[in-house]
């Protein structure tokens, strides 16, 4: 059984190859307006990085890669879409999951930046959440008009260090989605996390040829 998609990564590709419309920070800002700073950085970077012309699929790779490992917390998106499974997995399986969980994401949405074609990401606000999480809320408008689509970024802050660590699509976690997904592959592939790590070896190799 084949995986469907990253539900996730999709979304975050697509929200980081837009432009965005930035919002002033006062000289003390709080953690829920440094991380809408810190998101609405992200977002100029991804598009200077991985839209210039002449960039090679190589050098895309390596520079989405960057920006994924530098802004997303990406083990901890990993270990809990994996749910329950993570504590049956062996540490080995645990090491190459997590490394084939970056590889396919890389891979398969790099190449989505191509699709960029004027959309602008506006962050709304930024609030505090309980603990060190703060949520920034941001939509993206298309040049055709219509309604927005909101985005909204949960972002964690670890002595100063901030990752984003789930995206919610009008209010629908990805992170949520993407381990039902898991979990459907798990189930059909033997019960086991060696099932999903095939799984997730193949489509790494046949999407690196």
């Amino acid at each position: 059984m084949m995986i469907r998609r990253f539900a996730w990564a999709s979304l975050i590709v697509w929200a980081l190859a837009l432009w965005y419309t930035p919002v002033a920070a006062s000289a003390a800002q709080t953690g829920a307006e440094t991380a809408q700073v810190f998101i609405e950085g992200l977002a100029d970077e991804a598009v200077q990085a991985l839209t210039a012309e002449g960039v090679t699929r190589a050098d895309r790779i390596t520079r989405f890669r960057e920006l994924l490992s530098h802004n997303f917390d990406v083990p901890l998106i990993g270990k809990w879409v994996l749910g329950r499974y993570w504590r049956t997995a062996t540490d080995a399986e645990k090491e190459e999951y997590l490394k084939l969980f970056e590889d396919y994401v890389v891979i398969t949405y790099v190449e989505r930046f191509d699709q960029y074609s004027g959309e602008v990401i506006k962050v709304v606000k930024s609030v505090s959440d309980p603990g060190k999480d703060s949520l920034v809320y941001s939509e993206i408008h298309r040049p055709t008009g219509g309604e927005p689509i909101r985005i909204d970024w949960r972002v964690s802050n670890n002595a100063d260090v901030y990752k984003i660590i789930d995206v919610y699509v009008e209010g629908i976690s990805m992170s949520q989605s993407q381990r039902k997904e898991f979990t459907s592959v798990i189930r059909a592939n033997g019960g086991t996390v060696a099932g999903l790590i095939g799984v997730l070896r193949k489509k790494v190799e046949s999407l690196s040829n």
